[in-house]
């Protein structure tokens, strides 16, 4: 099979989703939504809900839950890659936006994001909507932090951080941190070990964005209640838009039986199908 052969990660079409408003605390998003069952918050990568995180929007609807993706930055439904001239625009145009939000925190270390008061608030009225033991969170890229710190939350019953990307890794003590506040990450750690609560991450080794440091510290914070998921630069998708490997379910997946990508797409799938559907 040649590279340009190899399966990719499907794509979604935003008009199969409604759109509606949320608010909380004065701050208002765009909010997408498909599906039926307990409610599973895809948080978009940057720059923004893409095709193929729509397409993987469409994998939460099919084993019968409710994907709700808030539209926090970029527009929505915009594919950066095809973009032509205007990609590297729109790319640095979002990133520099997004980085000067006050919703945001990019550098600090021992900070949540603000915004991650206002998807707790999102997340209780979706479970109160779509009823279900509890929600499930998918963070990726710049959002990957937001699922871990949102787990804090009881009702946070599957959360996943794929490529967790925050704070950025420019230095030492910034690799060995995550966008989480320690109060928060001790409540997280307590309840990993008392209710068994699991926090799974992926990432591929050697991705810049989301160094081993990062990891390491997750497992030291929450031990057994930590599931890494780790991947070689090898397995990622040989067309996919970066010169190293970064995002695990969407442009850097290969979307085929056996492949590593998949089988780690399929490992977050049944999480979310173990903690939400399994009574």
């Amino acid at each position: 099979m040649t590279a340009s052969s190899k399966p990719r990660a499907p794509e979604g079409d935003l008009a199969t989703f409604e759109r509606e408003r949320f608010t909380h605390g004065g701050t208002t998003h765009d909010v997408y939504r498909k599906g039926a069952g307990p409610a599973v918050l895809v948080l978009t990568e940057m720059p923004g809900i893409s095709p193929q995180v729509l397409g993987f929007g469409d994998r939460v609807v099919a084993l019968g839950c409710t994907a709700v993706l808030p539209s926090l930055f970029g527009t929505a439904g915009r594919d950066p890659f095809r973009a032509g001239a205007s990609t590297t625009l729109y790319l640095l145009s979002t990133m520099v936006k997004t980085c000067i939000s006050k919703e945001f925190t990019c550098l600090a270390t021992g900070r949540s994001s603000p915004v991650v008061d206002w998807l707790r608030a999102l997340a209780a009225s979706e479970h109160a909507r779509c009823g279900g033991p509890g929600v499930g969170v998918v963070g990726m890229c710049f959002t990957g932090g937001f699922a871990l710190a949102m787990a804090a939350d009881a009702r946070v019953l599957a959360p996943v951080m794929s490529q967790p990307s925050l704070p950025l890794g420019i230095t030492r003590s910034r690799r060995r941190a995550v966008d989480c506040d320690p109060a928060t990450l001790d409540a997280v750690a307590q309840r990993c070990d008392r209710q068994g609560l699991r926090v799974m991450g992926l990432r591929f080794r050697d991705d810049p964005y989301v160094p081993e440091e990062r990891f390491q510290l997750l497992r030291e914070r929450l031990g057994d209640g930590f599931v890494a998921v780790e991947l070689e630069q090898a397995d990622g998708h040989p067309d996919g838009p970066l010169e190293k490997h970064h995002a695990v379910l969407t442009s850097s997946l290969i979307d085929a039986p056996g492949e590593p990508t998949r089988a780690a797409l399929d490992r977050v799938l049944q999480l979310l199908r173990d903690k939400l559907l399994a009574a």
